[in-house]
């Protein structure tokens, strides 16, 4: 039996920073043996149009596999479907209020659960500033169970030249998280490699 890709399930909700959701589907479409599962919320559409002028369909194109919204008996929504967990990129409040009160109302939100009940990597980039005590509080829950919240906070020591730089740079720590080997960005080598270089 030859070994099976390594999957992973990708959500992009309405939040904003729809980039993050396109850049990441096309990162892993690059790197050979990984599998992404794509759900886009229907607020996610608006979203990706008016921050990227992309339509539904180009940002699916970008995907292997494709899911609905509403398709609660997609494969994805089953624990016996193999992947090696999801991204919610970006992730909105409600989805992380879903996520965190195990609603399972849409494949989003139950492919979540999922992930969370089979011990697999559940990373939620959340979007949305200030944090009020609600918002805290979920993020709080869905660390207790298992999953990471990651803002998508830019770093600036690698001296980035344009919003691209950043964004890939975020989104090569995410990939980092499942483990998947990739050259996307400059690694920190410490204070006295870096001033040994200059």
């Amino acid at each position: 039996m030859p070994d099976r890709p390594q999957r992973l399930i990708v959500a992009i909700t309405g939040a904003t920073g729809a980039v993050y959701g396109v850049r990441l589907l096309q990162l892993l479409g690059a790197i050979p043996g990984v599998e992404t599962h794509l759900v886009l919320s229907d607020a996610a559409v608006l979203t990706l149009h008016q921050e990227t002028g992309l339509q539904r369909k180009e940002v699916e194109a970008l995907a292997h596999v494709v899911h609905k919204l509403r398709d609660v008996g997609a494969a994805i929504a089953s624990g016996s479907f193999q992947s090696d967990g999801m991204v919610v990129a970006p992730c909105s409040m409600k989805t992380l209020a879903s996520v965190a009160h195990g609603f399972s109302d849409n494949l989003i939100a139950r492919a979540a659960d999922v992930v969370l009940k089979e011990r697999r990597r559940l990373v939620l980039m959340v979007r949305e500033t200030p944090f009020n005590l609600a918002h805290l509080r979920n993020m709080t829950a869905v660390t207790e169970m298992g999953g990471i919240i990651f803002p998508p906070l830019p770093s600036f020591y690698h001296h980035p030249q344009s919003m691209a730089d950043m964004v890939d740079h975020t989104l090569a720590r995410v990939i980092d998280l499942f483990g998947i080997e990739h050259g996307l960005a400059p690694r920190w080598t410490g204070l006295k490699a870096r001033a040994a270089e200059e």
